[in-house]
């Protein structure tokens, strides 16, 4: 991963720069305090499931600029607020989780900020809110922490008025006084001074700089991220077959680098300079690039991301699969770039495909087209396998599957290997075992 040298400008103008800054509370107050020497700062992350995934990685990355100029980052993992369920940006009541599956996740979660963050002794710091949320005493709280707020202002919020109409529980109502006191907590016991978050956060993080500042009589201050959509509008970070994964076991590395490989051309500037350390101006300069030469940055960007989550030597060898697959963008390097992907040699291109085993049995059984899609993770159900195959995507090998209903076969594999393609980019070599 290439990483510049340490700039010497504010940390906030590489945030707004690189189009990480979406609202904020005092601009020129964060902007005087980021340039007074080294600050802590927050960011919380929801343990509702085992992994991150690539949804999550704007504020990591944001996190990532931050401790580069000098900043502590505190990874706060919510475990006591998992509890609760933030009603941001949902339509309807999170399941309740049990403690013990909260703190498994928690534990995962923490183990994958690790990859971005550099938690040496005095730069970076990780934190579960459990550890102070869980053993409150629940009148005192809501007398000297509930006493603060006011119900008509909570009921403006808009992560409250979405939910007015098909309804709110208290559970849910009474979260932000917690994330609120989350900011306190910190800024009272370890002098954080910020917190960030997305943008549906806004309501949450603006509560708790006032708690902060009423109980503490200090100054803190609040940012929020943009939400991260593709050029078509719809949700970043999602694919046929669902959710793009940090967990190696719910998507491989390859898959990995294939997502951001596939990005939409016109979503290539805006991602590298969210998603790797290269500088804005070669930034600017590979995202203008004009088809076929564009797909060059897609490589880079599908390098540089992959190796940030899962190392150089992972992301080269998705990188030289995939090529040997698709074919190389910029064979001879032509195309300049600071990026470590130049040191691929595109002479040894790797047979890393992601492969699926299936047994005799599976076949014995009748195993379908439809379930081997979903099997393989390149649909999310039989439902996306079917359109799949109704559009014409869906091959075994070279040869196009027209028939949904078609039982996959020992007559459909070549030496135990049967190569399995949904739609132009998206392939699995499956098995038999």
């Amino acid at each position: 991963m290439t990483t510049p040298s340490t700039p010497a400008v504010n940390a906030l103008d590489i945030l707004r720069d690189r189009g990480f800054l979406y609202q904020n509370t005092n601009e020129e107050g964060m902007r005087q305090r980021l340039s007074g020497g080294p600050a802590t700062f927050y960011v919380g992350f929801d343990p509702t499931g085992n992994s991150l995934h690539v949804g999550h990685l704007l504020p990591v990355m944001a996190m990532r600029w931050l401790q580069h100029c000098g900043h502590k980052p505190i990874a706060l993992v919510g475990g006591g607020t998992a509890m609760i369920g933030d009603p941001s940006g949902k339509t309807e009541a999170r399941p309740i989780m049990s403690v013990d599956i909260i703190d498994d996740n928690a534990r995962a979660i923490q183990g994958q900020l690790g990859r971005f963050l550099d938690f040496a002794p005095g730069k970076a710091t990780m934190v579960n809110n459990a550890d102070w949320l869980r053993d409150l005493r629940l009148i005192d709280f809501l007398r000297d922490i509930g006493s603060l707020f006011s119900v008509p202002r909570m009921l403006s919020a808009e992560s409250v008025r979405m939910r007015l109409e098909t309804g709110i529980s208290f559970l849910e109502f009474s979260y932000p006084l917690l994330q609120s006191f989350d900011f306190y907590y910190l800024c009272k016991e370890r002098q954080c001074q910020f917190q960030f978050g997305g943008q549906d956060q806004w309501g949450n993080i603006v509560a708790g700089v006032e708690l902060t500042r009423r109980l503490l009589g200090q100054e803190v201050f609040g940012a929020t991220f943009p939400l991260l959509l593709k050029s078509d509008g719809t949700k970043f970070g999602k694919t046929a077959g669902g959710a793009v994964w940090l967990d190696t076991a719910r998507t491989s590395v390859f898959d990995y680098y294939q997502f951001w490989r596939n990005v939409d051309d016109a979503d290539v500037t805006k991602l590298l300079g969210f998603f790797t350390t290269l500088p804005m101006d070669e930034v600017r300069r590979l995202g203008s690039l004009s088809a076929p030469a564009i797909n060059r940055a897609k490589e880079i960007l599908g390098y540089e991301a992959t190796a940030l989550a899962h190392g150089h030597d992972e992301a080269i060898k998705a990188f030289l699969a995939a090529a040997r697959e698709f074919g190389f963008a910029d064979p001879d390097g032509q195309i300049e770039t600071s990026s470590r992907i130049r040191e691929a040699d595109c002479t040894s291109a790797s047979e890393d495909i992601p492969t699926v085993e299936i047994s005799a049995a599976d076949l014995t059984a009748g195993l379908g087209i439809l379930a081997l899609l979903v099997k393989a993770g390149l649909c999310a159900s039989n439902s996306d396998a079917r359109r799949l195959i109704k559009g014409g995507g869906c091959y075994l090998d070279d040869d196009r599957v027209g028939d949904e209903k078609l039982v996959i076969s020992p007559e459909h594999f070549h030496a135990g290997i049967v190569t399995l393609r949904a739609g132009k980019k998206a392939r699995k070599r499956i098995k038999l075992v």
